[in-house]
């Protein structure tokens, strides 16, 4: 589990990724600047041409701040249980200078005690895929000196319960608001409106549009994205049935001692569910009932424990002796992938003593 308490993340400017996808020309005229306009007039007196007057007008350029937020690519599906879940944000400073861009997220949908651990990586790469240089880098809480028209790419991540149900959302809300570029490693003031009349120095006007959770004008733009979980619907049953006895042999047997009774294990899965992989079977046989080696242990066979395969040649099966935890007798088995809609099953036959 990664710490969920770090230091002030800070990016450098050099550090961060400019993406293709970023609006072109959208800061405009940078602020500061300073745009000085140039008059002459020419005349005549008298038949002879006097002196040029000339005149000037110097003013400085406003700052106009403006932030968006993207969400990068549909739904992540993700499992129950799932550590650092990813999900992709473009951030874009689409205003006249360089900012700072303080970052921070929000659950907007879903059961919160079902997600929890929220980080923001820089992805320094800009590929979509959080790697291990940059979880090494840690997470950070701010984009430092984002400059003009650069967009940056981050990853949001996120720890999935074991308890999220299949079909449950998270929907995660990124929000950079606009602060002043404080220098390398320092988040700076947060930017606002200048009040009144346009003076002579460097006014802020605030021209954000509204995202997913803030409004308009007030520096800062949010966008949302959606874990969509994906998870297997298993159900388990045992049930067994008399092959044979002692007397009877296979007509209308009885479960008396030295019957011999077939036990089927089936593994089903949901309609429409996410596959289950990795399924293994473990049944610790009672004491009462003697395993039988010659029949074998089959291995992916229907809902109705026919046409699986043995699974004790190829290895997919075994029988221990006395190796479960109170000394009981063990048969386990490996079965294939189960797809959503899908049963399959495991079935061998003992002896009762």
């Amino acid at each position: 589990m990664r710490p969920t308490t770090q230091l002030l993340g800070a990016v450098s400017a050099a550090a961060l990724v400019a993406m293709s996808s970023a609006p072109a020309l959208a800061a405009g005229t940078t602020a500061g600047d300073t745009i000085t306009n140039n008059v002459s007039v020419t005349y005549d007196v008298g038949g002879v041409t006097q002196d040029v007057e000339t005149a000037s007008d110097t003013f400085t350029v406003d700052q106009r701040v403006d932030v968006t937020v993207t969400a990068v690519g549909g739904a992540t599906p993700v499992s129950p249980g799932e550590q650092n879940a990813e999900l992709v944000f473009d951030v874009t400073n689409l205003s006249n200078s360089d900012v700072d861009l303080d970052l921070t997220t929000a659950l907007t949908a879903g059961t919160p005690g079902n997600i929890a651990n929220f980080e923001i990586f820089l992805d320094a790469n800009g590929d979509g895929v959080l790697d291990a240089g940059e979880i090494a880098a840690g997470p950070i809480t701010f984009l430092d000196e984002v400059a003009e028209d650069e967009t940056v790419r981050v990853i949001v991540v996120a720890d999935i319960d074991l308890a999220a149900a299949d079909g449950e959302t998270f929907d995660v809300t990124l929000t950079a608001d606009a602060h002043e570029a404080g220098g390398v490693g320092a988040l700076g003031t947060e930017l606002t409106d200048t009040a009144g009349a346009n003076t002579a120095g460097v006014d802020t006007v605030l021209a954000d549009d509204a995202g997913a959770t803030d409004v308009a004008n007030q520096g800062d733009f949010s966008a949302t994205n959606t874990y969509d979980v994906a998870a297997a619907n298993v159900t388990v049953a045992k049930t067994s049935s008399v092959f044979s006895d002692p007397v009877n042999g296979t007509t209308n047997p009885k479960a008396i001692p030295g019957a011999f009774i077939d036990y089927c294990i089936t593994v089903a899965n949901a309609s429409g569910a996410a596959t289950a992989t990795d399924v293994s079977v473990n049944d610790l046989l009672p004491a009462d009932v003697t395993f039988d080696p010659s029949f074998g242990i089959f291995v992916n066979g229907d809902a109705a424990c026919t046409g699986g395969a043995d699974g004790v040649p190829g290895g997919t099966a075994s029988f221990s002796a006395a190796s479960g935890p109170g000394g009981e007798d063990e048969v386990d088995g490996v079965l294939t992938d189960i797809p959503g809609g899908t049963t399959r099953s495991l079935y061998f036959r003992v002896e009762i003593n």
